[in-house]
């Protein structure tokens, strides 16, 4: 295989390598809780920060359009006390605003306060709402569940009008969240009544932050509904559903809306903006002023219309990904908004990805490969991740789709990394390689003419310096024409070889063993003088004499060689002098009869 062909599987080779490597990688710290955390919080900060910047740049002219608030904000708080000195007012205010609010034709009124007990102070008052809730039919009520033991509250037993028909044809656990063993309960007259009852439990993530909304609940073997999931099948489609289906995409099919779904069953809410900045805002001591003057100035005809709390004294505030301080009303009214503009959030499936982590990390690896300089490399993949941002805001804008930020960002960290450190290797290997090439004979494996001229005048110029000896040995192989000539070029090879493995191993770690040309070899020996150069030489030249030469399949043979030794400064002061010494002692040894070592003096 040529050399470009070694190259281009071993660039191959080291792709896999490192897809590979930053698999396993993920694998070993998936199974870490602590990493597993900590990417769901990070992606989940990434969306609420996507959200606070798409916030503003969403239309809210539909969302005006279709719903009211009517909030007791802190304006309306502080008018409430003063007129009725206390709170929780009693209940026939509400029902004197629902009579107010229903003379204009409004599709629902969905109330976020929870009539729970009757008020021992005005049995009338609650009797009151009770009515006037039973005259209409588009009132909606909120109830909550709970875990509080049954020896601390008995757990209620609902009407079975207020559960519904869940089926669940996906592989998402719709009520993981959202199971409950006991239940807050309203008003007898209302639960038996004719409001339309759900729950309005919300879920928080680990950090707080409300990003998600259960549509269902589980309590006592029953599938009860979430609030703005029943006022929003009447909004849409001028009914409301006793029977739910999920289908195989984890979709809830409500009317001609489809809710996408999480793995738990919950919706993403998908956010327009900061409290008060999103809806119809309407304080309810304005409307009580119109009910108490005969005047009829605020019309909410054809819109859902909320009642709820806003006030941040009343403690109904949670943190969503936009504000930390968003009241429960209007966590509800957003979910509906979101029914009624089909805009839920949805995330991207494993397998999307999976692909996008690869592609990113394929283009990462591809940009190190080819990039000569690690500035240029760096700032590429440093472009290409702020480029993957970009594409995920307009995912999240144009198409209400949540890409994974994080993982992506950590696999490119992780495999440029990786790729620098197999970029590295493969570089060392290279520059070992070609130095080997341009430095070392290829039959022996010894040093070649070249590294020995380069390194003798080195070994000399340092001599000089520090007044030490280097000594040189020059050996030659005798009769080696017999051996091509009897048993082919071959066998001269194997004898080549074989020598010069010898040679390597009677040598000391600083000596330097080269191939000086045809069957001659040379050993450069650092301070060393001659007596122990000399010395060395017989070593070598007994240790050749004495071993078995195997020249092919079928044959040995012995073979014997012949040195001259010549040291510096004694037997020349150049490379060249120094090289026509040894030569000399070469010479001689082959002029005395040959297998001996030879000095020029």
């Amino acid at each position: 295989m040529s050399k470009l062909g070694k190259v281009t599987v071993l660039n191959a080779l080291a792709c896999v390598m490192i897809v590979f490597t930053t698999a396993i990688v993920f694998l070993l710290l998936a199974k870490n809780n602590l990493f597993t955390d900590f990417i769901k919080d990070a992606e989940n900060k990434s969306f609420d920060y996507r959200q606070k910047v798409l916030a503003g740049r969403k239309d809210t002219f539909l969302a005006k359009n279709n719903i009211s608030v009517v909030t007791v904000d802190d304006v309306s708080f502080e008018y409430l006390w003063d007129k009725y000195g206390e709170w929780p007012i009693q209940r026939d205010v509400y029902a004197d605003l629902i009579d107010y609010i229903e003379r204009s034709n409004p599709k629902s009124v969905v109330f976020d306060l929870l009539f729970i007990k009757s008020l021992r102070s005005s049995p009338a008052g609650d009797k009151k709402l009770i009515d006037t809730v039973n005259k209409y039919d588009n009132i909606y009520m909120a109830m909550n569940f709970d875990n509080i033991p049954a020896d601390a509250r008995k757990p209620a037993v609902l009407p079975d009008r207020l559960s519904v028909n869940v089926d669940n044809q996906s592989d998402s656990n719709i009520v993981s969240n959202m199971t409950f063993s006991n239940c807050r309960t309203i008003l007898d007259g209302l639960l038996d009544g004719k409001a339309h009852i759900g729950i309005a439990n919300v879920n928080r993530s680990t950090d707080g932050i409300i990003r998600t909304i259960s549509p269902f609940a589980f309590y006592q073997g029953k599938y009860y509904p979430y609030l703005s999931l029943l006022a929003g099948g009447n909004f849409i489609n001028g009914k409301l559903s006793k029977n739910y289906t999920i289908n195989n995409k984890s979709e809830l099919i409500t009317g001609t809306k489809q809710i996408p779904l999480t793995k738990d069953g919950e919706a993403i809410l998908n956010w327009y903006g900061g409290s008060g900045r999103v809806f119809d805002m309407v304080p309810i001591y304005k409307l009580l002023l119109d009910i108490e003057n005969g005047q009829n100035n605020y019309s909410f005809k054809n819109k859902a219309v909320y009642i709820g709390t806003t006030a941040t004294s009343l403690h109904d505030t949670k943190s969503v990904p936009v504000s930390r301080l968003y009241p429960g009303v209007e966590i509800h009214a957003t979910f509906l908004n979101n029914m009624i503009d089909n805009n839920f959030i949805r995330k991207t499936s494993l397998a999307a990805d999976i692909v996008i982590c690869s592609l990113l990390s394929l283009i990462t690896i591809l940009i190190v490969s080819a990039s000569a300089s690690a500035i240029f490399a760096t700032l590429s993949t440093i472009m290409i991740l702020v480029g993957y941002i970009f594409v995920t805001y307009y995912l999240m804008y144009i198409s209400n789709l949540w890409a994974p930020l994080v993982m992506p960002a950590i696999i490119m960290i992780i495999t440029f990394a990786l790729s620098y450190i197999v970029k590295y290797i493969i570089k060392s290997r290279d520059f070992e390689y070609q130095y080997k090439l341009a430095t070392v004979d290829g039959l022996t494996d010894l040093y070649n003419h070249r590294y020995f001229q380069e390194s003798l005048k080195q070994q000399m110029d340092t001599a000089k310096r520090y007044g030490t000896n280097v000594s040189l040995i020059i050996a030659d192989i005798d009769f080696f024409k017999k051996f091509n000539d009897t048993y082919g070029h071959q066998a001269g090879d194997a004898v080549l070889r074989q020598v010069a493995q010898v040679l390597k191993k009677n040598v000391r770690m600083s000596d330097i063993v080269c191939r000086y040309g045809g069957e001659e070899m040379s050993i450069i020996l650092p301070n060393t003088n001659n007596k122990e150069a000399r010395t060395n030489a017989e070593r070598i030249c007994k240790a050749v004499a004495e071993k078995m030469f195997k020249l092919s399949a079928a044959a040995e043979s012995h073979v014997t060689i012949s040195l001259g030794v010549a040291t510096f400064p004694n037997d020349g002061e150049t490379p060249k002098e120094l090289i026509e010494e040894a030569d000399k002692g070469l010479y001689r040894a082959k002029e005395n009869g040959r297998n001996q070592v030879g000095a020029a003096k």
